[in-house]
């Protein structure tokens, strides 16, 4: 193998075998150690940026069978380079140039067979490597923090979404539960008031007939003064009266009352009216009813307290009705001295029909006035199925 060693600068410009179509810049050193035979220098093509770096490429005439291709940097370490042949099959290699690297490269074909060795070498500017902005690290870093967050608030989005679609589907459950439970709850107080509406009437219906057994309790017994009555008027035993002329009407009212005259406490009497189609029921005091047996029975033109029927309605002037149509059979008349009321009630309903507060004073008897149908009055004692005889 020579000793000699023959260097050599170039600068130039071409197109590798097998190369794009680019126009590469070169700046050539080589280096030659002089042989026996021919020596060829490689070519070094500057391809251009790639990856941060630049690539290099080296090119040699003979194929790999021949020669070897090795690339050193500025500071003369070894680089690793990659393969390239060509398409005639000469010898090729590549290398990425990065900076830091000395900003300088060296490519050696040796010879084994001839002991020979040429070398190239270039030199690359700065200018020509890609520029890096310092700021680059910080955007990449705000970048894939911004797509974090974007990450992040799509996917919170989207939990809030499924969240408030759950919610939306909880209340509407909880609506439909509301609405059923509004439907059972008036169900049961439409149940429960009808429920309470027959419990207070029967309740009513008791507490009118305590009220009906209480006045009851208090009865009394009843005659009829032959000596105070209307001429047209017969009485029959004690207690039944008459009418002599059937549809005769009379006026003023064909009246009789009773001997008996009550002055305190309570008393309570019945009375038979049977289908008579108008009748009068009362008391009266004791100046008036002395007037009837003066003038022979004929009722004096002056109201007194009592309940009146015709044409199947009641009638009490001056006081309050709880039932003003209907039929009733037997009466029952409670003169309460002490709360100063008269009350009637309908005997077999056991139900009171009104009420009339008293104005009159003093002793106060019962009085009765018949049908002018010729239907029949009868008193009636309490606890009795028919009439005093």
């Amino acid at each position: 193998m020579g000793t000699g060693m023959g260097t050599g600068t170039g600068m130039g410009m071409g197109r590798g075998t097998g190369m794009g179509t680019g126009i590469p810049l070169l700046l050539l050193l080589p280096m030659l150690q002089p042989a026996a035979g021919n020596v060829h220098e490689p070519l070094l093509i500057l391809e251009g940026p790639e990856q941060g770096g630049i690539r290099l490429r080296c090119l040699s005439e003979r194929p790999f069978s021949d020669v070897q291709l090795l690339w050193t940097d500025g500071k003369g370490e070894n680089l690793t380079g990659i393969p390239a042949p060509t398409d005639t099959g000469s010898a090729g290699s590549s290398l990425l140039l990065r900076p830091g690297s000395g900003n300088a490269a060296s490519c050696r074909i040796l010879d084994p067979r001839l002991q020979t060795a040429s070398e190239s070498s270039v030199v690359v500017a700065d200018v020509f490597f890609p520029a890096t902005s310092p700021w680059l690290p910080a955007f990449l870093m705000l970048l894939v923090l911004g797509v974090f967050l974007l990450l992040a608030a799509a996917y919170k989005l989207r939990q809030n979404q499924q969240l408030l679609a759950r919610e939306r589907k909880n209340q509407q459950e909880i609506q439909e539960e509301i609405e059923d439970l509004k439907g059972e709850l008036e169900e049961e107080i439409g149940k429960f008031q009808k429920e309470n509406q027959e419990m207070e009437k029967k309740i009513g219906h008791i507490q009118a007939q305590l009220g009906f057994r209480r006045a009851q309790s208090n009865a009394v017994s009843l005659t009829l003064d032959e000596h105070c009555k209307h001429p047209n008027l017969v009485i029959q035993g004690k207690s039944w009266i008459v009418t002599s002329k059937p549809g005769s009407k009379i006026h003023p009212k064909a009246v009789v009352v009773a001997r008996e005259g009550f002055s305190e406490g309570k008393s309570y009497w019945e009375v038979e009216v049977g289908d008579g189609s108008d009748w009068e029921l009362g008391v009266l005091g004791e100046e008036i009813r002395d007037s009837l047996r003066n003038n022979g029975g004929r009722f004096p033109e002056e109201t007194v307290p009592g309940l009146e029927y015709s044409q199947g309605e009641f009638r009490l002037p001056g006081g309050k009705l709880e039932r003003n149509s209907g039929s009733c059979r037997v009466l029952g008349v409670l003169l309460d001295q002490e709360s100063r009321t008269l009350s009637f009630f309908d005997a077999e309903e056991k139900q009171r029909l009104g009420l009339l507060p008293l104005k009159l004073p003093g002793n106060l008897f019962p009085f009765f006035s018949p049908s002018s149908d010729g239907k029949a009055l009868g008193i009636r004692p309490v606890g009795v199925g028919g009439p005093q005889q």
